[in-house]
């Protein structure tokens, strides 16, 4: 029986796995277990077994006793615990003793009195949980007995009765991973034949609700992209290995999404850094693009959700231009209207300070401030306000956002010398009777970015007390080497490939300072911010420009470049 299950694992092929014949004549079986895309470690195995887990830079080793008991280092921790997704390092091990080890530990957490914790009962971790228990089911299931195989499905299926009644207060991302992760229960199992109409009915609707036309997603974090498409492809393929035709709705959701992991890439491959983002795994965004089928160029305006792109040369920037999401989805949104990001080939320049993967609570009132993004910022005011209860953010594992802009205009056109890309808002209106009106325009060939920022009163408004003073802030990567330049009006930007730029404000006194780059893969890194400070009673308007520097080495091949150009064919 487990050699059985053991080679439908191979002959799978990254598919999804059949079990149906594990357990022939029982109405209350397994039929197929579906693929999980995210990347197995067969190395950790060896930890697993020896009692070591590792999650979110936390290690807690158990000595005789039931993980579950052992009290968590941090939530971050006990999510990845919870969530049982370290059930596939098991399985990339695929030995008898990894088999057993598996087993082992979740006949403990069917059996133990703590899974009752409330973090094990938070929809998103127990989603998690319901399509690990039902992805890895080969491993679990392979060389067992019918004994434990009835204890199994009975824990499954109460844990997917639980799951059912934890959408009445949940939106966003949580919700849409509650309804994917019973359409794989409905779909996995026998003798569901009306759980998957219910179930595929319902994760049509919010689908059609949550994925905007664009294809981003209605709380505007491109992260949420990453976390969806990677449950969403593997439930495509298991529509297809039961027979049942994938619900229009999924489908469009993914093929309007997956051009959206395109347009938030700079030239790295890194993911812009808005609303909730933090560092995007490598390998994950590389197995996402495999599904790709369409590879063209990313599109510059994304109306729906918010931003704008401009490509120019090897010179690529990305700009929010949307208002906040709506409350019951803002949890983890940034008061970072009209900030944007930018890079030059695989050197990123320009960024906002994102969010860190981990300890995200220690860092989450700065991260999502408007300091903390490169843009303009009135009296060091965010220009968005979040709900800062206690109870609400427990509840809601982060605070809504209640008030920011509610006018964002955007505007590109073509001109001579490159595109122009008009912006404004109204976020700081409310209180200090401004508008933030951001003009940016990229050259043709990639070699020069100029903006101007202006802070004005609003028709009929006025510029209210003496708070009227304004920063204009650039955060710099970590890899980029900064120094002021002697007259203290710019700066001059190394980047890891030695090519030179320098940013430079006309008419305006240029501070650097230090930041912090959030969402490095190694945690938080110490960086450096362009400052520029006004006071708008003195000058409303500051004219700035990113250029790129031409060295000897690089003119020398321009010239050689420029004299075989005619022999080139056309």
């Amino acid at each position: 029986m487990g050699r059985f299950a053991r080679n439908m694992m191979a002959r799978a092929s990254g598919g999804s796995v059949a079990l149906s014949r594990l357990w022939p004549g029982r109405a209350d079986r397994l039929m197929i277990a579906p693929h999980d895309l995210r990347t197995a470690d067969a190395t950790r195995a060896a930890e697993i077994y020896a009692g070591r887990f590792v999650f979110a830079g936390k290690i807690v080793t158990c000595h005789g006793r039931s993980i579950f008991d052992l009290e968590p280092p941090s939530e971050d921790w006990e999510v990845a615990l919870l969530g049982f997704g370290w059930l596939r390092h098991l399985r990339a091990a695929d030995t008898a003793l990894t088999r057993a080890n598996a087993r082992a530990l979740v006949d403990d957490w069917i059996s133990n009195p703590a899974q009752k914790r409330p973090v094990g009962r938070r929809a998103d971790v127990l989603a998690r949980r319901v399509i690990s228990l039902l992805s890895q089911a080969p491993l679990v299931l392979g060389d067992t007995d019918s004994k434990f195989y009835r204890r199994y499905l009975r824990g499954l299926t109460r844990e997917i009765r639980y799951l059912r009644y934890t959408m009445l207060d949940i939106d966003g991302v949580p919700k849409l991973q509650v309804l994917i992760a019973l359409c794989y229960a409905s779909l996995c199992l026998a003798n569901q034949a009306g759980h998957i109409r219910t179930a595929t009915r319902k994760l049509s609707d919010e689908l059609q609700r949550q994925i905007l036309p664009d294809g981003g997603h209605i709380s505007r974090n491109p992260g949420a992209l990453i976390e969806l498409l990677i449950d969403l492809l593997p439930l495509r393929q298991t529509f297809a290995a039961r027979n049942i035709a994938p619900p229009p709705a999924l489908l469009n959701a993914i093929d309007r999404m997956m051009p959206m992991l395109r347009f938030f890439r700079h030239g790295d491959s890194s993911f812009a850094l808005f609303n909730g983002m933090s560092s995007a795994p490598s390998d994950l965004l590389a197995t996402l693009l495999a599904y790709d089928d369409t590879h063209g160029a990313p599109m510059a305006n994304m109306p729906h959700t918010g931003f704008q792109r401009l490509d120019a040369g090897a010179m690529t920037v990305i700009i929010d231009t949307g208002p906040p999401p709506p409350p019951s989805v803002s949890q983890d949104a940034h008061a970072g209207c009209l900030s944007f990001e930018m890079s030059s080939g695989p050197s990123r320049i320009v960024i906002n300070c994102g969010m860190p993967t981990t300890g995200r609570d220690n860092w989450r009132a700065f991260a999502r401030s408007t300091i903390a993004h490169s843009t303009l910022t009135c009296h060091d005011t965010s220009s968005c306000q979040f709900v800062e209860l206690s109870a609400m953010k427990r509840l809601l594992q982060g605070a809504p956002v209640i008030s920011g802009p509610t006018n964002v205009e955007s505007y590109r056109e073509p001109v001579a010398s490159g595109v122009l890309l008009t912006t404004s808002h109204d976020g700081y209106l409310a209180r200090f009777g401004v508008v933030h009106r951001r003009v940016l325009m990229a050259a043709h060939d990639g070699a020069r970015l100029d903006g101007e920022d202006t802070v004005s009163p609003a028709p009929g408004a006025r510029i209210r007390g003496t708070e009227t003073d304004y920063a204009l802030r650039f955060h710099l990567h970590p890899s980029v080497k900064a120094s002021r330049l002697s007259d203290a009006r710019g700066v001059m930007l190394v980047l890891p490939n030695r090519d030179v730029w320098t940013f430079e404000a006309l008419d305006d006194k240029v501070e650097l300072e230090d930041s912090v780059f959030l969402a490095g893969n190694d945690g938080p890194r110490r960086t450096a911010q362009i400052v520029v400070r006004q006071d708008s009673r003195q000058a409303s308007n500051i004219r700035w420009s990113f250029i790129r520097s031409t060295t000897s080495a690089s003119a020398t091949t321009a010239k050689r470049n420029a004299r075989r150009e005619p022999e080139l064919p056309l």
